[in-house]
């Protein structure tokens, strides 16, 4: 998600990869699983507090709270893996050329998520009410799930990793297997016109995540006869996140995601398992703390994140729109750009005017909204505020690093006409 253009050319791969993860690649594949796993024993059995002990008993009995996987989470996740790709292989929608490949050719790719989502939701919404559906199934097996996910999701990685072997020639690996497995081996991996990278990026664990929240709240409400204003402000302010996506579903193709990142395990565990089973830690949380907020407090949360989703949304379809054409105004005035000499086009106008990342500024601002109704009980719900400012700064960090490569003197132009990384004022 950054403000230069097209997928970077073959030459620029040993330097992504250089300035890529180093040597913590494999320390993030091994550590990563067990954090999430964690995480959920905090939540669910330990109130929210983070576990520390030196003591090797506790430890064993604070582990031993892993729950194996079940024929039952196997047979929902199963389904809805199933039936999330079947949604986005055969619902109609409107069909989209991609960035340019470093080949010089395009992909199509079918925009039917916000379609897709609202059958889902309508489906299990209808099944729901008609009482043939335990709203706090997923609640109840949640452990279990991510047992599930995440045997799903390493054998998946697998076979992206063989079926990428047979990709292009600008898409070679590394040669070292445990690394392609991790950063992936193909750009865009395709069973015929069905793209997995999309499909994982979008369906079955951001749609996932919304229901994963509603089972919560749902649980909540089983509990102690109510949902509460935080819990409502967390899974609604998660919920417009999601429903903005979908509305806005073709400008992931300019996202950095699918313009440079492969297709391996660490986005795969990341969009699947990473994703719907941290995200949704507030609400976790909150299930067992039943609290209330004052007007104006829950008013703060709503404008803080209304404010943030502004630059985010603002920033991310200005980039969009100057990647499709140019000559756009933005913020009704021509663009201003730096022209490289490779013929890409840096803007320097509007939003990225005021920060290189701006949209990461907006991104923090939202993840913040997610964890302020939770209160200040316990630091388990800003986790995720935490991990996403290492996160968004350290692909900053990347991109900045790549783009020098690919542009050189040009980049450092740009780089003295928005001095600014992410916070102007402050990085």
């Amino acid at each position: 998600m950054n403000p230069e253009d097209p997928r970077h050319p073959p030459e620029v791969d040993a330097a992504h990869q250089k300035y890529g993860f180093g040597l913590t690649w494999l320390l993030l594949m091994l550590a990563l699983p067990p954090l999430v796993y964690y995480l959920w024993i905090c939540v669910r059995y330990y109130r929210g507090t983070l576990v520390l002990s030196r003591d090797t008993a506790e430890w064993l009995q604070f582990w031993s709270h892993i729950s194996p996987p079940t024929w039952t989470a196997a047979a929902i996740y199963g389904v809805w893996f199933l039936s999330q790709a079947a949604l986005q292989a055969w619902v109609p929608g409107r069909k989209v050329q991609g960035m340019p490949l470093p080949d010089g050719g395009r992909l199509e790719y079918r925009m039917n998520g916000m379609v897709s989502f609202l059958l889902t939701l309508g489906v299990l919404g209808s099944v729901a009410a008609l009482g043939w559906l335990d709203v706090t199934l997923l609640y109840e097996q949640i452990g279990p799930l991510l047992t599930v996910a995440n045997i799903f999701t390493f054998a998946f990685s697998g076979f992206l990793y063989i079926w990428g072997l047979q990709g292009a020639d600008w898409e070679r690996p590394t040669g070292r297997p445990l690394y392609d497995y991790f950063m992936g081996t193909a750009l865009n991996p395709r069973i015929r016109s069905f793209d997995l990278k999309l499909f994982c990026e979008a369906r079955p664990g951001m749609i996932f995540w919304l229901i994963l929240d509603l089972s919560i709240a749902a649980k909540q409400f089983e509990l102690h006869g109510v949902v509460t204003t935080p819990m409502l402000l967390v899974v609604g302010l998660q919920g417009f996140y999601l429903v903005d996506y979908f509305l806005h579903e073709e400008a992931i193709l300019t996202t950095w995601d699918i313009k440079h990142e492969k297709f391996g395990w660490m986005l795969c565990w990341g969009d699947l398992v990473w994703l719907p089973f941290t995200y949704t830690l507030q609400a976790q949380y909150l299930v067992n703390h039943p609290h209330d907020l004052p007007v104006w407090a829950s008013t703060g949360i709503v404008i803080l994140n209304l404010l943030g989703y502004a630059i985010f949304r603002g920033a991310n379809l200005q980039k969009h729109q100057f990647r499709r054409n140019p000559g756009l105004l933005v913020w009704g005035k021509p663009p201003e750009y730096i022209e490289t000499a490779k013929g890409t086009l840096l803007l320097t106008s509007g939003w990225w005017g005021l920060s290189r990342h701006m949209n990461y500024f907006g991104d923090l601002m939202i993840a913040l909204s997610w964890c302020l109704p939770a209160a200040f009980g316990h630091a388990l719900p800003y986790f995720h505020i935490v991990y996403f400012t290492i996160l968004l700064v350290h692909r900053e960090r990347r991109d900045d690093n790549m783009c020098l490569v690919k542009y050189g003197e040009d980049w450092r132009r740009y780089r003295a006409r928005v001095p600014w990384r992410i916070v102007p004022g402050l990085y």
